[in-house]
This record gives C-alpha cells, sequence and structure tokens, in this order.
C-alpha cells in the first residue's frame, strides 16, 4: 500500500504548521512539489524551508514536476470551469506518474499544500480520484493548515462574521457577479480584477491582505470608498515587484448599517 499526506502547511509563515502537520512531515518518504515556474519560485522555496525546519534527520527525497499551465483568462463560467477541469485532468496525470514511478510499495508521499487543502484547491478531489481508480493500492490523509483567510482575520484583529450572522467565502470572480446571499461578511480570494471596486457607496469596510504571513506581507483596511485606490496602487505595485500576486480580503457591511454589532 502506498500511502498519501496531503498537508497544509499554512499561509506563508513557518510557526503556522500545527504540531499534526510536523509529525505528519516525519512520516514522509518522497516529497512532490510542483513547479509553477521561476515567477513563484518563493512558494518552492517556502516549501523547502518547512522541511528543512520541522524535518527530523534525512532520509527524504524531493521530486519536482513542472505544474500544468492554464488560461485563467476564460470569459464566462461555464468556459471557466471547463478550464479547470481540463487542469485537474492534465495534474492527475502528473501525480498518477509520481505515484507510479517515484515509490514504492510501503511509501508515504507528501503533498505540501499552501494555506488549507480544503479551500480552493483541487488536491483532495485528484488524489481521492487517484485512490479509488488506481490499479495499485493507495491511501491517503488530510491534514489541515492555517489558510490566508484565517491569518487575514489575525493580521487585522477582527473576526470573520457579525454576531450571529453568516460569513461567505467566494472568489473574485463571483464576487463581480453580486454579493453572496444575505451574507453580510464576504471573504474573496482569487481576485484579479479588483472585483471589490462595483460596491463602493454601499457602506462596507475593507480589511485586505497581499501574501499574508510571509515578508513581503501588506495590510489595508477601511472604508473600502477610502481605500479603494490604495488597494488598486499596493496590487500594482506588488504586480510589478514579484510578478504575482497571491491576496485575500474581507467585505463588511459597516457596524451600525443593520442594527447589529
Amino acid at each position: 500500500m502506498k500511502q498519501i499526506l496531503i498537508i497544509g502547511i499554512g499561509a506563508g509563515d513557518p510557526d503556522y504548521l500545527t504540531i499534526q502537520a510536523v509529525n505528519a512531515l516525519n512520516r514522509v518518504d518522497v516529497f512532490f512539489v510542483m513547479d509553477k515556474g521561476a515567477g513563484k519560485a518563493k512558494l518552492t522555496e517556502f516549501r523547502q524551508e518547512i522541511c528543512n525546519r520541522y524535518r527530523q534527520g534525512g532520509g527524504y527525497r524531493v521530486v519536482d514536476a513542472a505544474s500544468p499551465e492554464w488560461d485563467r483568462r476564460s470569459p464566462d463560467r461555464a468556459s471557466y470551469a471547463s478550464a479547470v477541469d481540463g487542469l485537474n485532468r492534465d495534474k492527475r496525470r502528473v501525480f498518477e506518474r509520481l505515484i507510479s514511478e517515484e515509490m514504492r510499495d510501503g511509501d508515504c508521499a507528501g503533498i505540501l499544500v499552501w494555506g488549507d487543502p480544503a479551500l480552493y484547491d483541487s488536491t483532495i478531489r485528484i488524489i481521492g480520484e487517484i485512490a479509488r481508480d488506481s490499479a495499485h493500492p493507495v491511501d491517503y490523509e488530510v491534514i489541515p493548515g492555517i489558510s490566508s483567510v484565517q491569518a487575514l482575520a489575525a493580521r487585522h484583529k477582527t473576526t470573520l462574521n457579525r454576531i450571529g450572522r453568516p460569513v461567505a467565502i467566494t472568489t473574485g470572480r463571483r464576487l463581480a457577479e453580486g454579493l453572496p446571499g444575505d451574507s453580510d461578511s464576504v471573504v474573496v480570494m482569487l481576485d484579479a480584477g479588483n472585483a471589490h471596486r462595483r460596491y463602493a457607496g454601499q457602506g462596507l469596510d475593507i480589511y485586505w491582505g497581499a501574501y499574508v504571513g510571509t515578508p513581503d506581507e501588506i495590510l489595508i483596511a477601511g472604508k473600502l470608498d477610502e481605500v479603494a485606490g490604495d488597494i488598486e496602487r499596493a496590487r500594482t505595485e506588488a504586480r510589478r515587484k514579484h510578478g504575482w500576486i497571491m491576496d485575500t480580503y474581507l467585505l463588511r457591511k459597516r457596524d451600525g448599517e443593520d442594527g447589529e454589532s
């Protein structure tokens, strides 16, 4: 039986690792790392730092594999979903090859997932499909991690939800179509287009963060109408400096807008 550990490693601060994750790291014989190119080399370096800090002794290997590329610019929801399905099929083929060629029976492999594996990441689905369909016995476990959502709230010293009210987690693409349900607190991830701009003048506060938990962390908070320009400038400068951006934000109706606090 081959064992796969899908390990959430937190949002960027090595101290975010849980004791469960550290224990899992020390069970691994081989780590599979999906290389996303020079532009995101810091993500790979962070994974190596995690191993260097928490893995006791040697006796493990690191196997890099090129992460499949995909077009994020799909114009509508159907084509976007189709693009993601294609990406995940390509990722599955990569993982199947790694499991077949880089693991012996009885080996334990670790896949280090940024943040928490359950939130906007397809590794659990992909490995689950392989475990169900593989001709060779494969078992897997999921180790939760601290996501950018939790880290963002902690860094801004705020809560995600108002008292007795729900919080929704969505994407920038979905936010551009409207605020979800009756939630007056909305966490937004994967927003490449500054979708928050359409909600100016609606009495919202924003708690924004980029590269949360890393040395490059940027935090901006305030009334959306007043700080939206600051956020856009910060995003532009971050993209210029790093070539990519990883940000998360919380939109919330201002205290007193609906009678709750």
